[in-house]
């Protein structure tokens, strides 16, 4: 102690160390409240959070129970034991059983076979990571009735990755076989449509093919018909004449009724007659043979044909049949031989003809431009109109069944798609442009027969 300091009384030291004390204890009481106002603050934040989390829980529960609920499909939860663990509401359903006498029993218990069991008990046995589709496997029902399923099998881990189990879901082969069923008829429906829209498409082919080919035997029949009809009148003549000379007329008689008949020019016009005649039942027997030879479009016959001939002939016929005033410039070689089904080449060409008649039916000069050349071992041959062109959105479903740009009532959509097919199978190609000069422009690639 300095020297010359004062020392207090020692009841001021003990009032001095008392007023420190209490205003010790009041921080250390201060500080206390101060850290249970923190936690209690904790607290209540920890509780809201968790009962965020038990309300997210909860949902989340009810969402996964209401969509195990909904399922049609069959649903089982097992450990890799084999024992259950959970089911859903529509096993429950299909067994008849609920989903308390379910859980914690053996999988194996469900199977109504041994061969089931087998299939189950090698599942569980090798314990592999690989999803199981399609087992089929019979169930029993609590009436005793086995119920054939189609059943999916995948493992299931925990968040390390260890497999936890497995869960089973399937759903019942009869509802499988009823679903298939539905679908092969709607198949077969289908089908069946198809088949009466082609019918529909070659019989409208048909009917153009009709139309020009009445029209083309009409000129060479009624040329028949009319030298028919004037060699009746010419036989009863010389009907007439000759029973004179067989009564024995005389001389005068017989002269006088051979002018009265004119049997002199009678005579002179036969050979006329019967030439015409012939000419016109060989032109019959030449539309008729063409006919024949495009009826045998289905019977697969292949065979060497000129092609322009054919071009040639379905120009004719479609010009007859529709009346069109289309105009038709040809610019084709002599000869361009290919191999294949004549009749069905000649489908695809009055198809394209037809087409092009329709394309430029609004058109003040109608005109199909037709170009044939060869390209190395092929027939090119293109169909350039004069019409409004093809629309780019049209393009490129130019050629899909059903898809027409004609009114409704005046094309199926099948007869380019058609025209396609057969070009294809031919191992030519069918193409469609729209031409730098304006119009369509088809491009028919047919590969040259061989030299041999």
């Amino acid at each position: 102690m300095k020297k010359g300091t004062l020392i207090p009384p020692a009841d001021e030291l003990a009032r001095r160390y008392a007023r420190a004390d209490a205003q010790a204890g009041e921080e250390i009481w201060l500080d206390v409240i101060r850290k249970m106002d923190e936690v209690y603050h904790d607290l209540l934040q920890y509780e809201v959070a968790l009962e965020e989390k038990n309300a997210a829980l909860e949902e989340s529960q009810q969402f996964i129970a209401s969509v195990l609920a909904s399922m049609s499909d069959i649903l089982i939860v097992c450990d890799r034991a084999g024992t259950i663990e959970s089911v859903n509401a529509a096993l429950s359903a299909l067994l008849g059983r609920s989903a308390d006498t379910l859980v914690r029993r053996p999988l194996f218990d469900l199977f109504a076979d041994e061969a089931s069991r087998a299939k189950a008990s090698r599942l569980f046995a090798e314990q592999r990571a690989a999803p199981v589709q399609d087992c089929e496997m019979l169930l029993k029902a609590a009436n005793g009735s086995e119920i054939a399923l189609s059943l999916n099998c995948t493992p299931r881990y925990d968040g390390v990755g260890k497999m936890l189990g497995f869960v089973i879901t399937g759903r019942p082969v009869g509802e499988l076989l009823r679903a298939y069923q539905a679908l092969r008829r709607a198949h077969e429906d289908l089908q069946t449509a198809q088949r009466q829209l082609v019918h529909a498409e070659k019989m409208a082919s048909l009917g153009r093919l009709v139309a020009g080919v009445a029209h083309e035997l009409n000129n060479p029949i009624s040329f028949v018909y009319g030298n028919a009809v004037v060699m009746k009148r010419y036989a009863e003549r010389l009907t007439r004449y000759l029973d004179a000379v067989h009564r024995g007329s005389d001389r005068p008689a017989l002269d006088a009724l051979r002018a009265e008949l004119r049997i002199d020019r009678l005579l002179e016009d036969l050979p006329a007659l019967i030439d015409g005649m012939l000419e016109g039942a060989e032109r019959t027997r030449d539309i008729v043979d063409a006919l024949k030879r495009f009826s045998a479009q289905g019977s697969g016959e292949r065979m060497r044909f000129d092609l322009v001939e054919v071009i040639e002939r379905a120009i004719h016929w479609v010009g007859k049949g529709s009346g069109a005033r289309l105009e038709v410039v040809r610019d084709l070689p002599e000869n361009l031989a290919v191999e294949g089904n004549a009749g069905e080449i000649q489908q695809v060409v009055m198809n394209l003809v037809q087409n092009a008649a329709d394309a430029t039916a609004q058109v003040a000069t109608p005109r199909l431009a037709i170009s044939g050349r060869l390209d190395g071992g092929r027939a090119v041959v293109e169909f350039h109109d004069n019409g409004p062109g093809i629309r780019p959105e049209h393009l490129g479903r130019l050629f899909d069944p059903f898809f027409t740009t004609k009114p409704v009532g005046q094309g199926t959509g099948l007869g380019l798609a058609i025209s396609y097919g057969i070009v294809e199978r031919h191992g030519g190609e069918l193409s469609a442009a729209n031409h730098p000069r304006g119009g369509a422009v088809f491009r028919l690639v047919l590969p040259l027969a061989n030299a041999s």
